[in-house]
């Protein structure tokens, strides 16, 4: 039996993006306390302990009871996350939409407007160029995630995807310009800041539209690759076509709609700042740093404006800039087979240089961690005494020029938002 992506798209096969519609899986407001307090940041986003904490007490049926579940065992949270939520829809709690739609999604905050449209989107093999992966992506978490929606058979959070088009009102745009002069299925402004609206689109000629638009776009994955991997690795497993052949994302115009890009800091667990200096020689210069965080970033973004690669090291209570690596160093220790975008990338001599040649710190989860919230991850190391290497975002063309020949950044180089709000829509693979 097909399901209905199938159904529509069967001709279209290896043609840029086909987003399929879904019966988005939803709250129901008068169930829960509000909107807002079930949402959450994406997964890798929530800032364990205190962030887990915070959102499971803001309300029993907060989405991270979902997407992060607390047990003593992987096996025994992946159970947990699955009962919930056959539970949570046995008490309406969750509800199914009545008709497979496409979602605009529109968030507004912080000097941000962001619309784009959430659908299924059909998972395409790497080699057809659809959709563009930009990270190298850990085991380990991609095996967590295939867990977790095997368990629970759902797609949970939408991934963030951008692309380019032609900036103009045709097409998609066109359609998302006629929508959000309707009535909103939703609106919610979460304690963030940010104001949430979400409309559906089941009109045949406008799903159409989107269909003939995006089938001649193609997509740079700007948040997901570890839960784009878990869709593919799923979709491996599956003997016959079916709904795993598609992932919830959400698709954003950033020629309409730039995304803001951040750095994903690093937390060395296991080495102190006292050790990280000793260790980088006359390798880099190093300059401690009167001032608070903020003085130190804009001191960060001052040297990551000229020639050459900057970092802030932080744990000890102070800051420190470190910054003009050497040359000679840089030509032996990184990689030589790799365009020189990629190879002057902060992250690469991060990765090449730092972690491997100079602190010899093994690139797990016990030894590193990745913290998207600067303030968050100097704490965590004042806290337990590592190293917090605090990064510069890299900018979006060069992301996707990279992206564009096939050449990979190193992991969690990069942080794209603003991120959608994880609860506003959920995608049941039974209910397609």
């Amino acid at each position: 039996m097909s399901t209905p992506g199938q159904a529509r798209f069967a001709g279209n096969a290896g043609q840029g993006l086909r987003l399929a519609p879904f019966r988005g899986l939803r709250y129901v407001p008068e169930r829960v306390g509000s909107l807002a307090a079930v949402t959450s940041p994406p997964y890798d986003v929530v800032v364990r302990p205190d962030g887990l904490r915070h959102l499971e007490t803001a309300d029993p049926h907060n989405i991270v009871r979902l997407i992060l579940p607390q047990a003593a065992t992987a096996a025994d949270r992946h159970r947990q996350a699955a009962d919930t939520l056959r539970r949570w829809q046995e008490e309406e709690v969750l509800a199914p939409d009545p008709e497979p739609a496409l979602y605009v999604y529109e968030q507004r905050g912080d000097g941000i407007l962001q619309r784009g449209i959430i659908g299924a989107l059909r998972l395409t093999p790497r080699e057809e160029g659809a959709v563009l992966p930009h990270e190298d992506v850990m085991p380990h978490i991609i095996e967590d995630r295939a867990a977790l929606m095997r368990g629970t058979g759902a797609n949970l959070e939408p991934l963030l995807f951008s692309y380019r088009g032609t900036g103009g009102p045709e097409g998609a745009a066109g359609v998302i310009d006629r929508v959000i002069e309707r009535e909103p299925l939703l609106f919610t402004t979460t304690e963030d800041g940010y104001a949430h609206r979400l409309w559906s689109v089941t009109d045949p000629d406008e799903l159409r539209v989107i269909d003939e638009d995006l089938s001649r776009q193609r997509a740079l994955i700007a948040d997901g690759h570890h839960r784009w991997a878990t869709y593919q690795r799923l979709r491996a497993e599956q003997p016959a076509p079916g709904p795993w052949d598609f992932g919830l994302v959400l698709l954003v115009d950033t020629a309409r709609y730039p995304l803001r890009v951040r750095a994903i800091h690093r937390l060395l667990h296991r080495f102190p700042v006292a050790d990280a200096l000793a260790a980088l020689g006359g390798a880099f210069r190093v300059r401690t740093l009167d001032g608070p965080l903020p003085q130190a970033l804009d001191a960060l973004a001052e040297a990551a404006g000229e020639p050459g690669n900057a970092f802030v090291l932080a744990g000890d209570g102070r800051f420190h800039l470190v910054d003009r690596p050497d040359p000679a160093l840089l030509d032996r220790v990184v990689p030589a087979d790799r365009p020189e975008a990629w190879r002057t990338l902060d992250a690469t001599v991060l990765h090449s240089v730092l972690l491997e040649h100079l602190w010899h710190v093994p690139d797990d989860p016990e030894h590193i961690g990745y913290i998207h919230e600067t303030a968050a991850a100097v704490q965590q190391a004042e806290r337990h005494g590592g190293t917090a290497v605090l990064m510069h975002p890299v900018c979006e063309d060069v992301v996707r020029e990279l992206a564009e020949q096939g050449v990979t950044m190193p992991r969690k180089s990069t942080s794209f938002g603003p991120k959608p709000a994880t609860g506003l829509v959920l995608r049941s693979l039974a209910l397609d």
